[in-house]
């Protein structure tokens, strides 16, 4: 296979309230939308940047919980995104709902990181 045979990672997140969803990743961490389809049901495409796949064993994902977290909480899926304002973004998405995990915090890796959890289970990493 060649080099660009992978050309887009689109990571498809089913959600119980779209309209909450979309104003959460659309609204306020601000994933400039792309296109919508509908129906049966709805779909919305959000654009958030470059995409990368990050693959971890289990030790490594233990650890980074707890420099994150301070214990073991992610599943097999976490939703890392950088952002520009790891304090600002994790104000924003706490006031929209979100559970907050953990706090933003520096990281031995160069980052300030938190971790938030959205109403359908899904954990998000924010790192600046």
């Amino acid at each position: 296979m060649s080099d660009d045979n992978v050309t887009e990672l689109r990571l498809v997140v089913t959600v119980d309230d779209f309209e909450a969803a979309l104003h959460v990743y659309r609204d306020v961490l601000g994933l400039r939308q792309v296109a919508e389809f509908e129906p049966p049901g709805r779909v919305v495409l959000l654009d958030a940047g470059r995409a990368t796949v990050e693959l971890s064993d289990v030790e490594h994902a233990v650890h980074i919980d707890e420099v994150e977290v301070g214990r073991r909480v992610a599943g097999t899926l976490r939703v890392a995104l950088r952002t520009a304002d790891v304090d600002a973004t994790t104000d924003a998405l706490t006031e929209a709902g979100l559970e907050l995990v953990a706090s933003p915090r520096p990281t031995p890796w160069g980052s300030r990181n938190s971790r938030l959890v959205d109403a359908d289970g899904v954990q998000l990493t924010l790192f600046t």
